[in-house]
Order: structure tokens, then C-alpha cells, then sequence
């Protein structure tokens, strides 16, 4: 029911240029899409405000491509994953993970509770292992729906999710935390 009510808002938007319909979609999946870039930035609000305006847009702008093969929310999580794709590469850092900076933030944050911790665990990952991890983990999607969004070969998704799930395991019991 939910691709359908979806697909007849996309179609509305397409054909009548209904922007009501579109402001529907964009409040159904706005706080997810958020989420998604809260943690693909480790925590950057206004960043991850401003790449969830840039998916909506593109979304907007795009919106006769969409073809009805996939669910809408696929749709729109493949955009979000383009737009943090397209940033990482034009923003992209090439700072080591043991240099001091880093370093440091890590031992900062680990001393601030769980929540810290886990944020600071994400940002040890590459971005292709926090994309999978987050995907999975925290937005409960299937590997099949993650490889979708993100064009990764099956085998390759999950290569990313063991070694994120390793690196990050090894990151909370070095910080205290202990699996029960």
C-alpha cells in the first residue's frame, strides 16, 4: 500500500505539478533522510541539513525519472547517496586515521558517554563502511535494498559491513564496552 500511495503522489507531482503532493513525500521521508546524513557526517547538523535540502531538490528536479521499479524511499536513499557521494569526493580529506587530529578527537569524545563513543566509532570508518553499517544497522534496510542505493556489488556490501562491524567492536571493548 505504502509504494502505491507513494507512486500516486509521484504521479500527481509529474503530471499536475502538484507541489502539495511532493511536500507530502518530502515530510514522510525527510526525518529519515536526515538520519541517514547525521551519520554519514558523524553528527554535523547543519551539513546534514543542507545535503537533505540538496537530495529533495535533486529529487524534485528528477522526479520524471522515476520509474516505479523500486520503492520510492530506494529511490530517494539512491539520491541521498549520490548527494554524500558527490561531497565526500569534492570535500575529500586526506587526513590518516592515526594522525594527531584525529587522534585526538577520539580521545575527546570517548570520555563523553555512549553516544560520543558511537560517533566517534563511525568516524574510524571508511565512508563506504559507515554507509553500509548505517544502512543496515540503524536503518534496518536489507543488504539486497543497500546494494540498490548504493550500486555496490552484493559481495562487496558485505565486505564492508564485516570489516565496519570488526573495526567498530574493536573501537568500543579498546574503550570500555564489552560485548554481554
Amino acid at each position: 500500500m505504502e509504494k502505491l500511495d507513494d507512486f500516486a503522489l509521484v504521479a500527481k507531482v509529474v503530471m499536475f505539478h502538484d507541489r502539495k503532493s511532493f511536500d507530502l513525500l518530502v515530510r514522510k521521508y525527510q526525518a529519515s533522510i536526515r538520519s541517514f546524513f547525521l551519520r554519514q557526517t558523524v553528527g554535523d547538523k547543519q551539513l546534514s541539513d543542507d545535503l537533505a535540502q540538496d537530495t529533495f531538490i535533486k529529487a524534485y528536479t528528477h522526479l520524471v525519472g522515476f520509474k516505479g521499479k523500486a520503492n520510492f524511499s530506494t529511490w530517494l536513499y539512491r539520491i541521498a547517496y549520490n548527494v554524500w557521494y558527490d561531497y565526500v569526493r569534492s570535500h575529500k580529506i586526506t587526513q590518516d586515521i592515526d594522525s594527531p587530529i584525529v587522534v585526538h578527537k577520539q580521545a575527546q569524545a570517548s570520555s563523553d558517554g555512549l553516544k560520543l563513543d558511537l560517533i566517534s566509532a563511525l568516524k574510524i570508518l571508511s565512508d563506504k563502511e559507515r554507509t553500509c553499517i548505517t544502512l543496515q544497522l540503524m536503518d534496518g534496510m536489507s543488504i539486497e535494498k543497500i546494494v540498490e542505493i548504493t550500486g555496490l556489488a552484493s559481495g562487496t556490501v558485505k565486505s564492508h559491513l564485516s570489516r565496519g562491524k570488526m573495526k567498530l567492536a574493536s573501537y568500543l571493548k579498546q574503550n570500555g564496552y564489552e560485548r554481554k
